[in-house]
């Protein structure tokens, strides 16, 4: 019962009141070892694979269709991979793998742990934003955020040593991906969990501070900090979960 329950057996929908999305480059190889087969890291001039640590503030969480007022509203720090999934019949797909996730409520790392694969675990968080900065901070999920947020047609440069030449090459590693996928291994199974959004509209920023003490743990030789974005005022929700068999 409890493995059906972590496949994301029912239909979620909430609302991103504002996100900020950190992405980060390492050697391809070094990302690949930190995932389960059959995932494959996603990568970018076969150099460098993208991880990306994102922030997002969550509104009215519930099973789709239920009233707004039964939502749970709370704030999401999640530590992602960007990979791809080639499915039995041999359909490509592009995603997510969640390597870690934290959240400000208790009651939210419960029931996520419950119902998901994603490692949810609480944290305290202090979130800011004033005179055109937006910082997020955590002493137990060890990172310190600060963005600065542009002007209207203000142009904002790439980060420092960025693999992308252009925005319109980082906004390929920006988001929304369609799926989010995490593995089974005993059972040799891939839990499929497809997103649905009705505007995305990152909007890319000047990063003052990236500290993600996670990120900095894992066996990484490199850690480039490759493009941020923020967004805000996003209608989300996710599709009941599937599950495919995989032969290694």
């Amino acid at each position: 019962m409890l493995a059906w329950l972590k496949t994301h057996p029912f239909a979620v929908e909430a609302f991103f009141e504002r996100s900020l999305v950190l992405t980060f480059a390492a050697p391809a190889a070094e990302v690949q070892a930190l995932l389960p087969a059959p995932l494959v890291a996603d990568t970018w001039q076969t150099e460098w694979a993208l991880l990306a640590v994102a922030l997002v503030q969550t509104r009215a969480l519930r099973p789709r269709g239920f009233p707004v007022w039964l939502g749970q509203d709370f704030c999401l720090v999640g530590y992602r991979a960007f990979v791809r999934y080639v499915t039995p019949a041999g359909k490509r797909l592009r995603g997510l793998y969640i390597l870690r996730s934290e959240t400000d409520r208790r009651r939210m790392a419960l029931l996520g742990n419950v119902f998901t694969h994603y490692g949810y675990a609480p944290i305290d968080l202090r979130l800011t934003e004033a005179k055109g900065h937006l910082a997020a901070a955590s002493a137990r999920g060890d990172f310190d955020l600060q963005v600065t947020l542009p002007t209207p047609g203000e142009a904002v440069a790439l980060p420092a040593g960025s693999p992308f030449g252009t925005w319109a090459e980082a906004r390929r590693f920006a988001g929304p991906l369609p799926f989010t996928f995490a593995v089974e291994a005993a059972r040799r199974r891939v839990v499929i969990v497809e997103g649905v959004r009705e505007q995305w509209q990152p909007q890319p920023v000047t990063v003052a501070r990236a500290h993600a003490g996670f990120l900095k743990s894992l066996p990484l030789s490199q850690l480039v900090l490759a493009n941020a974005f923020a967004l805000q005022n996003v209608p989300y929700h996710w599709k009941k979960g599937r599950t495919e068999l995989w032969r290694p």
